[in-house]
């Protein structure tokens, strides 16, 4: 079983997330795209599986300091050299359960996906 979740270490819901995985004893790799950096092949694939408005998080700091620019050019076409550039743009924590990508964290979500 291979699980995954990426993430930056210090995000309240990236905790949140890791903290009920070992609550309900759930093997898991956690991978932490500030330290350990980012795999291109991977956000290939999450872009192409969740799309770019469901992997950008908006809500963030570093969105907010983006300038405008790079704001109103935001798409398809330019999200990934974004997301490379600035990985806490990423929504948190994303999970792959075997395939399956799911972004962000809610406890009924999780018992859901590991049918807890």
């Amino acid at each position: 079983m291979s699980i995954t979740l990426y993430g930056i270490k210090n995000c309240d819901t990236v905790k949140k997330a890791r903290k009920w995985l070992d609550q309900h004893q759930v093997n898991y790799v956690f991978v932490d795209h500030r330290a350990d950096g980012l795999d291109p092949d991977s956000l290939h694939h999450w872009l192409e599986e969740l799309g770019w408005e469901q992997l950008v998080n908006k809500r963030s700091t570093t969105y907010r300091a983006l300038s405008e620019s790079e704001k109103a050019n935001l798409g398809p076409n330019t999200a990934y050299a974004l997301l490379k550039a600035n990985p806490t743009l990423i929504k948190r924590p994303l999970l792959d359960n075997q395939g399956e990508l799911s972004v962000g964290f809610k406890a009924e979500q999780y018992a859901a996906l590991f049918k807890q």
